[in-house]
């Protein structure tokens, strides 16, 4: 990896060295995590206050009505969490008869929100510090205020456009009746209650006790489908991780229902083209990943769900060696293709990364899905509640079909990159269906094309969208967006500040010698920070 000062990007940042070190989306979240690390906590406990953190001073992203996913490396192993909720008992097709595809906002579009069970389970299982302490940044917060950050406020001020009209979000987020500004402070006593009552219950207040009556209540008053019993019966999975090779290279990634198992194929098919010979910024280099990364979105689409409903098409099956040789012969290096889904039984966020002085190292996501998710915020409780419900299909024939207690399709997903050695990098890039994609185009940057963290996060992205369209941002130099139109690409640009479009990385890298690297994001507003 070659750290540097200045290189060709447009940027204002370089890489964070420390022994102990947080990235995130939001400085403020980023302190929340060094204070634990300050008063002796471990990276988990870290992880867990910065997310909590991050529920408030980042509610366009995520919020204690979130769904998280983590991958944990204990300094020993590598462990892997799936803290998604599943659909209400109450959901069946024939529910949603009457909708031509799953609504996308609204009550309708929630299922039981999990983020909070996985900060119960991180805590308990690796957790230094007593739980509670964990929420005391983000209760000051909440208690007195913070000022909001301008990327954060204009993403707040789109949401206010489409949702003030959902339940209870004007009484939570649109203080006045409207968004607050880049600068002005924000104040919620209802979720400082929220936390305190989480923190003093080890979350049980929220699945078992006085939150899960409220949602509850509030959902009944809706006429949705949300019980008592729905939030009582959920349970974080303890996952393991799934993986793919690329040389010495080891990437995992969380098991279905997420996304990740198409950066996993996509890196498989990667790996039996020229990627290798080629520079970062060579057009065929972006045209080999466009076009594996087509070929990886098209099977997930199709086959990706519940991985207790993949029974046609496994997760193996997507990851066997052969197939993705096959379908890499695909690939024609002069022109862009529009594939199709393959045969292989033949063959939208926050993230935050953490690690510590001993080694331990945490990957971790949780989201909304969309900006504020569905737009229901639970009275009284500063709660907005994920659209998660929006990831499944109508159709009859897709293991992702919407039913009763079942996970839906995930875009969100941690990152994490193993080497013969050990670990390499913690990292992930929120942002809908971009995430598997800026998965991919990290992994290429840190480690086949040395870059350091910051300078692989400031790079120009590319993003499939369908068909031949890719997007691509405007930083991308001329020649380059040039030379993909010409082997048929069809090309939009949008602004790099789009940063559902092009995703927010967070990323730490281990340094051979010892302590990390890390980088953040110019197109959010966050940090890293260390020590």
């Amino acid at each position: 990896m070659d750290i540097r000062a200045t290189h060709h990007y447009p940027s204002r940042r370089s890489a964070v060295l420390a022994d102990n070190i947080v990235a995130a989306s939001q400085p403020l979240a980023t302190q929340a995590g060094l204070a634990m690390l300050a008063k002796g906590g471990n990276a988990v406990d870290a992880a867990i206050a910065t997310a909590i953190t991050l529920t408030l001073v980042e509610p366009t992203g995520n919020g204690v009505g979130s769904d998280a996913f983590a991958i944990v490396w204990d300094g020993a192993q590598l462990h892997g969490l799936n803290a998604s909720g599943r659909s209400p008992a109450a959901w069946s097709p024939d529910r949603f008869a009457t909708h031509d595809k799953m609504p996308f906002r609204g009550w309708e579009s929630v299922t039981v929100p999990g983020a909070v069970s996985a900060w119960v389970a991180l805590s308990e299982r690796f957790g230094k510090l007593p739980f509670a302490d964990l929420f005391a940044p983000a209760i000051g917060y909440a208690e007195n205020g913070f000022i909001v950050s301008p990327k954060v406020a204009e993403l707040w001020r789109r949401a206010a456009e489409t949702l003030s009209d959902q339940p209870g979000f004007a009484e939570g987020f649109l203080p006045g009746g409207k968004p607050p500004q880049a600068g002005e402070r924000f104040v919620s006593k209802p979720l400082a209650r929220t936390y305190r009552m989480i923190a003093e219950t080890d979350g049980k207040a929220f699945y078992e006790g006085e939150l899960a009556q409220e949602i509850c209540a509030y959902a009944a008053e809706h006429g949705a489908a949300l019980t008592v019993e729905d939030m009582a019966a959920h349970k974080p999975d303890w996952c393991g991780t799934i993986s793919k090779g690329f040389d010495d290279l080891e990437l995992h990634e969380i098991p279905p229902n997420g996304q990740g198992i198409a950066a996993l194929m996509a890196m498989g098919i990667l790996s039996h083209t020229r990627i290798r010979d080629l520079d970062a910024d060579d057009p065929l280099a972006f045209h080999l990943q466009i076009e594996a990364m087509k070929l990886a979105l098209s099977d997930a689409e199709t086959y990706v769900a519940d991985g207790d409903h993949m029974t046609g098409v496994t997760s193996e099956a997507l990851l066997d060696d052969a197939y993705l040789a096959s379908r890499a012969t695909l690939i024609d290096e002069a022109r862009a293709q529009d594939f199709g889904a393959g045969a292989p039984k033949n063959g939208g966020t926050v993230y935050l990364t953490v690690a510590d002085a001993s080694g331990m190292m945490v990957s971790f996501i949780q989201s909304n899905y969309a900006g504020f998710g569905s737009g229901v915020v639970v009275p009284g409780t500063g709660i907005s509640l994920q659209n998660r419900g929006a990831g499944f299909t109508l159709d009859p024939d897709s293991p992702n079909r919407v039913g009763p207690n079942k996970r839906p399709f995930h875009t969100i997903i941690p990152g994490f990159l193993m080497g013969a050695d050990g670990p390499l990098m913690s990292f992930g890039v929120m942002g809908g269906p971009m995430q598997a994609q800026g998965h991919v185009q990290m992994v290429l940057r840190t480690q086949i094309w040395g870059q350091d963290p910051q300078m692989a996060a400031d790079a120009p992205r590319w993003r499939v969208t369908q068909g031949l369209e890719i997007a691509c941002e405007d930083t991308m130099p001329q020649p380059t967006l040039d030379a993909l139109a010409a082997l048929g690409h069809v090309i939009s640009l949008e602004a790099p500040d789009n940063a559902f479009g092009f995703g927010g990385a967070q990323l730490v890298c281990r340094l051979p010698g010892g302590g990390y690297a890390a980088g953040s994001d110019p197109r959010k507003d966050g940090m890293a920070a260390g020590f």
